[in-house]
């Protein structure tokens, strides 16, 4: 399997679980982590502003067993950037900055993927977060705001420019937000005019559709994001096709159910009963997907308040779901 250099820092694997709001906690971080002892997992994104406010860092809980450990950072003032940055840098292996967030109250302020629009200020923040700390610095950043201002390569280049040590691009631009596909050609193009490492982000939710975007890319490494959800094993299951070109079958609906089984029980051992089953309700869906009855599955569970009761239904799911498939 390919190593990805990222400034001072030799990661073994180059696949990363990519950052996603509300679903990368430090619970699925380490879930993904007993899969794949390599991988740089990143966390949820962290407003810089609210890191000032927050400095016993409450929220920014980590478990020291998620190492490789990427901390990705929110904002738009370079000082707020560099201060934040600073104060997780301990705990870091690397640090990122989101300019590609499409969410309206993110962009509204100025975050995200509002920075492309504003190649300076990016620029100015990206060179104060680098100036700031010692661990490696990264960017993850879309195509442009939208198909007719798309700039990419002049934005890509900007980062380099700035200090960055790697950038991570998702194959569409802000106005798509996750609809249409993923374009590896524009992202295939950024990484043949830059000499710092590209990871590709976007579509990737299989080991074929890995395979696939390296082909075409040729990137230094891959970020896996919504594939991950209901089938935690998937980047180990990445990891290992690139080390033995031997691809592991997908996970049955009893594997999955037992994957859901451990998130649930994490996430109620880290939040508590109440706080963690209502947290794990937007992870059911993608858990019970394609089996007979998914969306009757779905409603159910996302009514249910006790522990033992949603452990027994899930049981049930694969009793049904083996009982289908015998006839």
């Amino acid at each position: 399997m390919k190593k990805l250099i990222i400034g001072n820092k030799e990661l073994k694997s180059n696949v990363i679980l990519a950052p996603m709001a509300g679903i990368t906690d430090s619970v699925l971080r380490c879930i993904v982590r007993e899969f794949s002892p390599d991988c740089l997992v990143m966390s949820e994104m962290v407003s810089s502003e609210a890191l000032r406010m927050n400095p016993d860092r409450s929220i920014t809980f980590f478990n020291p067993s998620e190492k490789p450990l990427c901390y990705q950072l929110s904002g738009h003032k370079p000082h707020f950037m560099a201060e934040a940055a600073k104060m997780l840098e301990a705990d870091a292996t690397t640090i990122d900055i989101n300019m590609g967030c499409p969410a309206p109250k993110i962009v509204k302020n100025g975050d995200g993927s509002a920075l492309i629009k504003d190649p300076k200020l990016a620029s100015e923040i990206i060179s104060a977060v680098k100036n700031a700390v010692s661990v490696p610095v990264t960017v993850k950043t879309r195509l442009g705001w939208d198909v007719p201002s798309m700039k990419y390569l002049e934005f890509a280049k900007m980062v380099e420019d700035s200090g960055a040590d790697a950038i991570m691009v998702h194959g569409r631009t802000r106005s798509q937000m996750y609809s249409g596909q993923a374009d590896w050609e524009a992202i295939a193009q950024i990484k043949q005019v830059l000499k710092i490492p590209v990871i590709a982000n976007g579509d990737i939710n299989s080991v074929e559709s890995a395979r696939e975007c390296l082909r075409i890319t040729n990137c230094d490494g891959i970020a896996i994001g919504r594939g991950i959800l209901g089938d935690v094993e998937l980047i180990s299951r990445i990891e290992h096709y690139f080390e033995t070109g031997e691809i592991l079958p997908e996970p049955t609906i009893q594997r999955r159910v037992e994957m859901a089984k451990l998130h649930l029980e994490k996430e109620i051992e880290y939040r508590g009963e109440d706080r963690g089953i209502r947290y794990m309700r937007k992870f059911f869906a993608y858990y019970v997907r394609g089996v007979t009855g998914a969306s009757k599955y779905r409603f159910a569970l996302v009514q249910m308040e006790k522990h033992q009761e949603i452990i027994d239904f899930l049981d049930e799911i694969v009793r049904l779901s083996t009982l289908s498939a015998v006839v």
